[in-house]
């Protein structure tokens, strides 16, 4: 084999790797292409995706309005039941006094 042929079958291999390589880059542009279809269900996910996240955002805000709602309410419960039980402990205190005075006058 001479230069001339070395140099011709060169070439040859080096044409044969550059058009399988343009044809398989063909074939994947061809198979990954996004059809408008494809686009238009793309857009349309990107749409719901983003109305369920405000959609979560409106909840977790009326969530934690909620809980602060019901804690202040909690906390009214508890001075209310807090009141309820002194008042409570000072009646019957009252009564006992009361009972008390009532048995001494009695017996005297």
């Amino acid at each position: 084999m001479n230069r001339t042929e070395f140099i011709i079958a060169t070439a040859i291999i080096l044409f044969v790797a550059f058009m399988l390589g343009w044809f398989a880059s063909w074939l994947v542009f061809r198979f990954t292409r996004v059809s408008q279809s494809e686009v238009g269900e793309l857009e349309r996910m990107a749409q719901s995706l983003h109305e369920a996240e405000e959609t979560r955002d409106q909840a977790i805000t009326y969530l934690q309005q909620r809980e602060a709602e019901m804690t202040n309410q909690l906390s009214q419960t508890e001075a209310e039941l807090s009141a309820a039980m002194d008042g409570l402990r000072a009646a019957r205190h009252e009564a006992e006094e009361l009972r008390s005075y009532i048995e001494r006058t009695n017996q005297g």
